[in-house]
């Protein structure tokens, strides 16, 4: 593995033999990490809104698995 910092980004090369499912994992890590580097919401906040979304998609499909 060879890790190279450059003015404006991190290169990270690795061998092909290595696991794609797991560097997928890694990378989608990765994305969350940089999206929300910025943030500056509270876990509160956070928790706040999972909460609403998974509360609407329940009354949105709750027909789908309760007849």
């Amino acid at each position: 593995m060879v890790i190279e910092r450059t003015s404006k980004e991190i290169i990270i090369r690795l061998p092909s033999y290595v696991d794609t499912d797991g560097l997928q994992r890694l990378v989608d890590y990765l994305t969350y990490k940089e999206a929300t580097a910025k943030s500056k919401a509270k876990q509160s906040d956070v928790d706040a809104l999972a909460m609403e979304v998974k509360k609407g998609w329940w009354t949105k499909n709750r027909s789908r698995f309760i007849k």
